[in-house]
């Protein structure tokens, strides 16, 4: 198992994750052209010479980054993948200068685990919004803000 940047030969598979997850409703649909823009936010787990997690640190703000795009394959999750790739974005947000790490989630038991706390969303910046307008949930957003400080 390997814990490493993404590149853009891992797109087609973080895009297979992501779209796993956006038909269930579970997260935000992510278009190629976006996600091959976002490369550099990324970070894959791959086992075999296969993607099997994903995970994106985008900064919003001078003192804040966002992890979108957190995702594990079925057939690998309860494995620490998940705790891994969280890991990765946290110490890049600490050299990086970033204070506050929060998330827009369904997976909250896993957040609160990695120490991150529920927030009011409206807390965070209007930037964060942008990426709603295409969410189909949009505007009766159900996900949990959360926050870590690191």
């Amino acid at each position: 198992m390997i814990i490493r940047k993404a590149n853009v030969n891992d797109i087609p598979g973080i895009k297979n994750i992501i779209d796993h997850y956006a038909k269930q409703e579970k997260m935000l649909p992510r278009s190629l052209s976006e996600l091959y823009e976002f490369t550099r936010s990324f970070y894959v787990c791959e086992i075999q010479d296969r993607i099997v997690g994903c995970c994106a640190l985008q900064v919003s703000w001078e003192d804040m980054a966002e992890v979108m795009s957190f995702a594990v394959t079925p057939e690998y999750r309860e494995q620490g993948i998940g705790t891994q790739l969280i890991n990765a974005c946290l110490e890049e947000a600490k050299e990086l200068g970033i204070r506050n790490v929060f998330t827009l989630t369904y997976a909250v038991t896993f957040f609160e685990k990695q120490g991150f706390e529920k927030i009011d969303k409206q807390l965070l910046p209007h930037k964060v919004w942008s990426g709603c307008i295409k969410c189909p949930k949009f505007p009766n957003c159900d996900e949990v803000a959360m926050m870590k400080a690191i």
